[in-house]
């Protein structure tokens, strides 16, 4: 029997060189994904679709791609060439049916991402650049008081601090037999989107972690020219974040010792500054905590989850399946300048023959990294507690 074994690799690929397979392929490509993902149109003529600009979206109230089909001859009549040009082997809806499986698994995975992916996205050309820099700046200036407005106030130039956040692929990769592929066609069934659901479902996972902190991010560079190392931080390793390690675990009748210790973590983030609203994520090993009762004393205050959620700024308390022990709180401010989420690039899938073209290898790639931030004196809106 065969078995097809998944696993997400991150990789980093920018205009100044490539690093890894995938970006030694992307970089021949100029970027563009469309050029591996040849099909067959209705026609049965050879086809890429491909990135033809933007256009303003007056629903949307953005720019939004502008997608155009184009014949392959006719790419090729101009000099342009792709690896699997020749390899042309899917039809345009057995993409489309590829590409929804690939959705559908990824929605399922990704808790933390999605609160951030809706509260904050920012997207950006990803697939041309190495590294997405922002600055912080100091809070220069001061007022004098006087009874005639004489006196000269101090004029503080504003100091920057260069920050700098690399931006990696997240990949996977699956296989299908040609012969597969061609008894689907001669069936007229649908062909297996199993292994496609797989590929995205570990590119969501690994996402996921990377936001959490449960995996280390990738480092690109040095940080001789930002503040601190370029690197991919999540949650629970982000450098600026705010700890506390004395937390209390719930025993179901030390309410209000549990809850003064939430009220005294989002008071260490008022002491930064930041006065939300924030969302709580907790570990699976506290989870059980919230639906007990506040206290046996009072039962009639309800469950410990519902009097925590009656503080001002919390938004939601929700378990995060990738925050394993020790039993950790997060408290997080889901405003732009402490949290995005970076789109470079939404999922993706390539294609490209081997094994003299009996089998198909597909890429389900994505750009999405975390971005973490923090104001110039090193202050950020993420709180982050333990229980001692």
């Amino acid at each position: 029997m065969f078995v097809q074994e998944f696993t997400a690799q991150t990789e980093l690929i920018g205009n100044d060189g490539q690093r890894g397979p995938v970006g030694a392929t992307m970089s021949e490509m100029r970027f563009e994904p469309g050029m591996l993902r040849p099909y067959f149109d209705e026609q049965g003529v050879r086809c890429v679709t491909l990135n033809a600009g933007q256009r303003w979206d007056p629903g949307k109230q953005a720019m939004v791609p502008v997608m155009r089909k184009v014949p392959i001859a006719n790419l090729m009549a101009q000099g342009q060439s792709s690896p699997v040009f020749n390899a042309t082997s899917l039809r345009k809806d057995e993409w489309i049916t590829l590409d929804q499986a690939v959705i559908r698994a990824a929605r399922k995975r990704l808790r933390a991402w999605q609160d951030l992916a809706a509260s904050n996205t920012y997207s950006v050309p990803g697939m041309s650049k190495t590294l997405l820099e922002h600055e912080t700046m100091n809070d220069p200036g001061e007022a004098v008081v006087d009874m005639d407005g004489l006196t000269d106030a101090r004029s503080d130039a504003p100091r920057v601090q260069l920050q700098g956040l690399p931006l990696p692929i997240t990949h996977s990769d699956f296989n299908l037999s040609s012969r597969v592929l061609a008894v689907s066609r001669n069936t007229g069934t649908p062909i297996d989107a199993t292994l496609a659901e797989a590929a995205g479902r570990r590119v969501a996972e690994q996402v996921e972690k990377t936001l959490i902190g449960s995996v280390t991010g990738l480092t690109y560079g040095n940080a001789s020219d930002y503040g601190q190392n370029p690197t991919v931080y999540g949650y629970t390793n982000y450098p600026d974040r705010i700890t506390k390690t004395d937390m209390a675990a719930s025993t179901g009748s030390n309410g209000p010792t549990v809850l003064d210790n939430w009220l005294a973590l989002r008071d260490l983030l008022y002491d930064n500054n930041f006065y939300g609203p924030f969302m709580a994520y907790v570990s699976n090993d506290y989870d059980r905590y919230l639906d007990g009762l506040f206290s046996t004393a009072e039962p009639s205050a309800g469950s410990l989850r519902r009097r925590l959620l009656e503080i001002d700024g919390i938004n939601g308390i929700k378990r995060l399946d990738y925050l394993d022990g020790p039993t950790t709180i997060l408290l997080v401010q889901m405003t732009p300048d402490v949290a995005r989420a970076v789109n470079g690039m939404d999922l993706t899938t390539v294609q490209w023959e081997s094994k003299g073209g009996m089998q198909l290898t597909f890429n389900v790639m994505a750009i999405w990294v975390p971005q973490l931030r923090s104001d110039y004196e090193g202050q950020c809106g993420i709180a982050h507690g333990t229980i001692s």
